[in-house]
């Protein structure tokens, strides 16, 4: 649904994106991270036919880009930065003058705005000003503006920013069911937590490249090494020295507890609690240590620019 190929693009001496390539499948979200600055939103303008790629090629849910750009817009729902909401029409009169310019009929457009209003907890503004509204409530109403023409592809810039942590969850539940229905999601966001919980694929640029790219487990795992486990007693270890298997490294070692990277946790986890047992200590937990995608993101990023500065 979005697929792209060395795509770049270059503005005057300053390569903005360079060569990336993307592969995202229906049904999925891709989270797009990186720095300001890094060619995001510029990677966005150009799947969205706004911007046309300097070399390259991009399709989007099977249209080319540059070759079918009107069937691009028309089948893709945008949420950028600045929404260009217009402060004199109500909620009702916006999306109206939008459904029309997708070509949607005024039955389907009264039906699409009600149901939406009412899934982002907007209906009781709906004959409001856009300019009375608050700045949350403006994201949400360029949200349903984005999903109103029910595209196949969604590209959403920042879509929980400056919204109270209720509303933001009503977007992100609203994500995954979009996800459930097979649309295909391109997210940018900086809320790191929030990206893994949508996240399918998440893919790192900065300074033009994608510098990391793949599954959010598999990215921690070959940024932040083998998956970490605590292992805690009821009472002190007394010496004890654990038989370890293959492929385990104690990293710590406390008066009540015990800290492994395990290589193959299915395999040797089982014979490291057998261990434990066997020698008498009584185990309150076993458990893995969370690392979070901010670590494997930062980690990342240092990796980069230590690269480029070696």
């Amino acid at each position: 649904m979005i697929f792209a190929e060395n795509l770049s693009k270059q503005f005057d001496d300053i390569l903005a994106v360079d060569h990336i390539h993307l592969n995202v499948g229906a049904g999925k979200v891709l989270v797009l991270l990186g720095p300001n600055g890094a060619g995001k939103t510029t990677t966005v303008r150009m799947l969205t036919s706004v911007l046309r790629p300097t070399t390259g090629t991009a399709r989007v849910a099977g249209y080319d880009v540059v070759r079918e750009a009107s069937h691009v817009r028309a089948s893709v729902g945008v949420l950028t930065e600045h929404h260009g909401l217009y402060g004199r029409m109500n909620a009702r009169e916006y999306l109206r003058f939008y459904g029309s310019l997708y070509n949607l009929s005024d039955k389907l457009i009264a039906d699409r705005t009600s149901e939406l209003l009412t899934t982002f907890g907007l209906a009781f503004a709906a004959s409001k000003r856009l300019g009375e509204y608050s700045k949350g409530m403006r994201q949400k109403l360029a949200l349903v503006r984005a999903m109103l023409h029910d595209p196949p592809v969604l590209l959403l810039d920042e879509p929980t920013s400056a919204m109270d942590p209720e509303s933001a969850k009503t977007v992100r539940d609203a994500i995954k069911n979009l996800k459930a229905s097979h649309r295909t999601i391109l997210l940018c966001t900086h809320n790191l937590a929030e990206a893994e919980q949508l996240a399918d694929q998440i893919a790192i640029i900065r300074l033009g490249k994608i510098i990391y790219q793949g599954e959010t487990t598999r990215l921690k795992r070959e940024l932040l090494g083998s998956p970490v486990y605590e292992a805690r007693f009821s009472g002190n270890l007394n010496g004890y020295s654990p038989n370890l298997p293959d492929g385990v490294k104690i990293l710590t070692r406390g008066e009540k507890s015990l800290q492994f990277m395990v290589e193959d946790p299915e395999t040797t986890n089982p014979l490291l609690m057998s261990d434990m047992v066997n020698a008498g200590l009584q185990i309150v937990s076993f458990h893995e240590m969370t690392r979070s995608l901010e670590q494997a993101y930062l980690e990342a990023i240092s990796r980069d620019r230590e690269e480029i500065h070696a």
